[in-house]
């Protein structure tokens, strides 16, 4: 009796060892690749979705560090233009400024006044 249980028990444990899919057959099987695949689906549209929008950030912003390249561009001109003395002078003149006099000028010393800090002192409160 012992040598035929034997046989018995090994079908057993190698039934209880298959997997659940194996015990599902061929229909139930067919749905559970239906769902992983539409499942697998769905996480690819869902990444190519998120794909398209940083896609789409980055084009934005590289059109508008252009535009702020341009303008900055635009200002930097503007600033080298406005501080050229001809500039200045024809701006002045406009406003009905004249040239000093030396002759003409008074010149007022205030002896109890500290003198101004020059750009490379760096003065400290």
């Amino acid at each position: 009796m012992r040598a035929s249980t034997k046989p018995i028990l090994a079908a057993r444990r190698r039934r209880q060892l298959h997997p659940f899919f194996f015990r599902i057959g061929p229909v139930g099987l067919s749905i559970c690749s239906v769902l992983l695949i539409s499942l697998m689906a769905v996480l690819y549209l869902a990444q190519l979705g998120q794909a398209v929008t940083a896609n789409q950030e980055i084009q934005r912003l590289h059109r508008q560090q252009a535009m702020l390249a341009r303008e900055d561009q635009d200002l930097a001109q503007q600033i080298a233009q406005e501080q050229s003395p001809v500039y200045i002078a024809a701006r002045a003149k406009a406003m009905g400024l004249i040239p000093a006099d030396p002759k003409t000028v008074i010149v007022l010393v205030i002896s109890h006044l500290k003198p101004i800090p020059s750009d490379d002192q760096h003065s400290q409160p």
